[in-house]
């Protein structure tokens, strides 16, 4: 089964330093969520889409995102989203971000099938995983881990990307492939 993302990826030193994260959690056997997909790198999403002319997406993408420059975020909200166990850093909402997400879902509404959807304009959560499908004991430890470890990231987002999610019975993500991406300015 497959379905697909349209995500901002990091920067290299965030996304370097987000992988060591994903490590220390994985080491300490807290949650291996960032190490256990292959393909898988830090990023924020943007939209999501069950279905997609890929090939009409793309020649569209390509060409909006030309001139578009890269976001600058800080990520200094450490939290989960309510019976998830899934734990996640999240940016500041900046004008320039949501101004970039909602050019996004502007330009591209006539794809946005899924009205349900948790990153359409009305009901994006911006936020960078750092840990999915965890026990309320790896939450807290998790949490415990990260509140002492990480502080506030300036980053960006870099570069654009249109990702193929391989899902198994379970839906859970097994494997991101990109299929489209793009540096932005």
């Amino acid at each position: 089964m497959h379905e697909y993302a349209f995500i901002g990826y990091l920067d290299h030193e965030t996304e370097v330093n987000f992988r060591g994260l994903w490590q220390d959690l994985s080491e300490q056997n807290i949650s291996h969520y960032g190490v256990e997909t292959k393909g898988k790198r830090p990023h924020i999403t943007i939209a999501d889409y069950d279905a997609l002319d890929k090939n009409r997406f793309i020649q569209l993408a390509d060409g909006f995102y030309e001139d578009k420059e890269k976001v600058d975020l800080t990520l200094n909200v450490l939290g989960t989203f309510i019976s998830t166990g899934t734990l996640f850093i999240a940016p500041t909402l900046s004008t320039e971000l949501l101004d970039f997400h909602s050019s996004h879902h502007d330009y591209f509404r006539k794809f946005n099938e899924n009205e349900t959807s948790f990153y359409l304009p009305s009901k994006w959560s911006p936020h960078c995983t750092i840990a999915s499908r965890l026990a309320e004991d790896k939450m807290v430890q998790a949490f415990s881990y990260c509140k002492k470890n990480i502080d506030k990231i300036h980053g960006r987002l870099s570069e654009i990307a249109l990702i193929e999610l391989n899902l198994n019975n379970d839906g859970v993500v097994i494997e991101d492939t990109v299929i489209f991406s793009k540096e932005l300015k």
